[in-house]
């Protein structure tokens, strides 16, 4: 289901499309949904973004808040439509894992129309080069020990703590301008597992300079 809120901008005309014939626009996206939002969470968090949450995963984190299964089929016509409708030109894409998608073409045509694009994915395929503006990697390898990291460089790591050796992120960290660790909140555990969580990581990022803090703020907030 397509969720458009109530936050969206009256009065804003929808943009000339040029690319009114373009074919590439009728190509189809599994589309869990759409909303306007800030960012809750890392380098860009408390900034106003549209997010493009893709539906399928390569991956099943025990605690992800996301029913990535279920999705709508859209046209990147129809997405385009969508996202005109709010006065904002940063664009977050996320699941599910985004990078599963055909995301060249979908910048080939989005980014033309004055967007900024921003991914946040779990690292485990590669992304086109020069088709992002931002990249958010997320490595869930504390889950999937096996499991190869492909994206290695990027803007920002940020990483979801839940008990694992940092010693692992060594190597990773290297191909990233900002190193974000982050609580695992997980919402089928109580508030006594989940506070402590939260002070551990605490504790964790004041005795290591290599990394930031980074909370969800959106969730305190009980928006998305």
């Amino acid at each position: 289901m397509i969720n458009m809120g109530n936050d969206k901008v009256n009065g804003v005309s929808k943009e000339d499309d040029s690319s009114e014939g373009d074919a590439r626009l009728d190509q189809i996206f599994p589309v869990v949904e759409i909303f306007y939002s800030i960012q809750g969470e890392g380098h860009f968090s408390g900034s106003p973004s549209i997010f493009i949450r893709f539906g399928g995963c390569n991956l099943a984190c025990s605690w992800c808040d996301t029913e990535f299964d279920i999705w709508t089929e859209m046209t990147l016509r129809e997405i385009v439509e969508v996202i005109s409708e709010w006065d904002c030109k940063r664009l977050v894409l996320t699941g599910g894992e985004p990078a599963l998608q055909d995301i060249s073409t979908f910048s080939d045509v989005i980014r033309p129309k004055g967007y900024e694009i921003a991914i946040e994915t779990n690292g485990t395929i590669s992304l086109p080069e020069d088709k992002i503006d931002w990249i958010c990697v997320s490595p869930k390898d504390q889950l999937y020990p096996t499991v190869n990291i492909r994206q290695k460089t990027g803007d920002e790591l940020k990483v979801v703590w839940v008990g694992q050796d940092l010693s692992m992120y060594d190597e990773l960290r290297k191909g990233f301008d900002y190193h974000y660790l982050q609580p695992c909140y997980d919402e089928s555990m109580g508030i006594e597992w989940n506070g402590k969580n939260f002070h551990q990581t605490y504790k964790i990022v004041k005795n290591a300079p290599e990394w930031s803090l980074s909370l969800q703020t959106h969730k305190w907030l009980g928006v998305r």
